[in-house]
C-alpha cells in the first residue's frame, strides 16, 4: 500500500538522508519535504521529493499536511546550536518551540498516524551519564529547554488529541550532507571547514568533554522503525553511537583521516562536561546497530567534504544578547546568508 511521509528539515542532514533512504528502500512511498533553507541546502534534497520551501511555523504547513494527509511525519527541522542558544533566545524558541507547536497542530488536523520528533541529548543537562531515558531532564541552555518543552507538548497532544508519537533523542549525528559551513554547530564539520580554509581546528576548554558521535546512516533504518513499529508508539528513545570519545580524541582521529592539522584551544563555554547516553532501548525497540566507527565515518564524510563547493560560512550579523558572548564569536559577524 502506498504511503505518504512528510519530512520537515528535508534539506538538512537528518531530513535529506532520511528522504534518500525512503526513496531507495520504500519505493511506493510519496515523500513530501519542507524546509526554509536557513540551515540546509536545496542541493541536498532528493529529486524525487515533492519539495516546499516554507518555515515550519507558517500556517502553510497545515495546508500542505491537509492536502497530502501524510501517514507519518518526521519533524527534523531545528537550529541545533546549544552553545549559541543563550545569545539568540527569541530565535531559538521561535525556530524550535513555536515551530513544533505548529507541526503538532498540523499532525492533529491531518490525522497523521505518528509524529516522529527528534529531540536532543541537550534535554539531560549535566545529569549523571550515561543518560537514560528514565532520567529526569534538567537542561542547562535555551536549546535544551526548548526541546524538552516540545517533548512535553507532544505528549500532552497524545493524551488530549490522540496523537501517536515517538520521541527520538539523537546525539552528535554526522555524515554526508551535513551543513559544515555553520560556524556554531556540528563540531566535526566545523573542523573540516576550518582545515579546508587553512585555519586551525578550534576546541573550547581543555577538550576533555566526552561525547558519543553517531553516524547518520546507522540511524536511518531505526528512524523508519520509529514511525512504523507498534512497539515504538509513545516511546522516548536515545538513538546513536554507543561509544564515546573526548573532544581531544575525536580531533586526533580526524587529524589522522585528513593528514594532520593544527589545533587551537579557546576559552571554555557553558556546556555539559560529559554527555553520552544509554543505548539498549534503541536496540530493543528499533534494532539499532552501531556499525560505523568514528574513523570510518569521518573518512566517508571527509571524502565528501572535499568535493563540496566553497560556500560562504554562516555567521550571525547581530546577536540578540552580547553580554558574555565568547571571544571566538565576538568579532566574526557577517551578514546572514541564504543557503542555496
Amino acid at each position: 500500500m502506498a504511503q505518504t511521509i512528510l519530512i520537515t528539515g528535508v534539506a538538512g542532514l537528518l531530513g535529506s538522508r532520511m528522504a534518500d533512504w525512503l526513496v531507495e528502500n520504500v519505493p511506493d512511498a510519496q515523500v513530501i519535504g519542507v524546509d526554509n533553507l536557513s540551515g540546509g541546502y536545496l542541493s541536498n534534497v532528493n529529486e524525487k521529493v515533492r519539495f516546499y520551501e516554507m518555515d515550519c511555523a507558517d500556517e502553510e504547513l497545515i495546508k500542505v499536511c491537509e492536502q497530502y494527509q501524510p501517514d507519518y511525519l518526521y519533524h527534523f527541522a531545528a537550529y541545533a546550536a546549544e552553545g549559541l542558544s543563550p545569545f539568540i533566545r527569541k530565535y531559538n524558541y521561535q525556530n524550535n518551540l513555536v515551530a513544533t507547536a505548529n507541526v503538532i497542530n498540523a499532525c492533529i488536523k491531518a490525522k497523521v498516524k505518528r509524529l516522529v520528533f527528534t529531540s536532543s541529548m541537550a534535554v539531560y543537562g549535566h545529569g549523571r551519564p550515561p543518560f537514560d531515558e528514565a532520567d529526569q531532564p534538567q537542561p542547562i541552555d535555551p536549546y535544551g529547554i526548548a526541546k524538552y518543552a516540545c517533548e512535553l507538548d507532544i505528549q500532552v497532544a497524545g493524551e488530549q488529541h490522540g496523537l501517536d508519537w515517538c520521541i527520538i533523542r539523537p546525539h552528535n549525528v554526522y555524515g554526508i550532507k551535513q551543513n559544515i559551513w555553520d560556524t556554531y554547530r556540528n563540531v566535526l564539520g566545523i573542523w573540516m571547514t576550518q582545515h579546508l580554509n587553512g585555519e586551525p581546528m578550534s576546541i573550547f576548554g581543555d577538550g576533555e568533554q566526552k561525547r558519543a558521535f553517531s553516524y547518520m546512516d546507522d540511524c536511518l533504518l531505526p528512524l523508519w522503525k520509529a514511525a512504523t513499529l507498534t512497539k515504538a508508539s509513545k516511546q522516548v528513545i536515545n538513538l546513536g553511537g554507543t561509544r564515546y570519545h573526548s573532544i581531544n580524541e575525536a580531533c586526533a582521529i580526524l587529524k589522522q583521516v585528513i593528514g594532520d592539522a593544527e589545533v587551537q584551544y579557546h576559552e571554555a563555554r557553558h556546556e555539559v562536561k560529559n554527555a553520552h547516553p544509554t543505548w539498549k532501548k534503541s536496540v530493543a525497540l528499533l534494532d539499532y546497530e552501531d556499525k560505523t566507527s568514528l574513523e570510518d565515518g569521518l573518512m566517508t564524510m571527509w571524502e565528501w567534504a572535499q568535493r563540496q563547493p566553497q560556500r560562504e560560512r554562516f555567521r550571525w550579523s547581530k546577536y540578540e544578547l552580547e553580554d558574555g558572548i565568547y571571544g571566538f564569536w565576538k568579532n566574526e559577524s557577517e551578514p546572514e546568508l541564504k543557503n542555496q
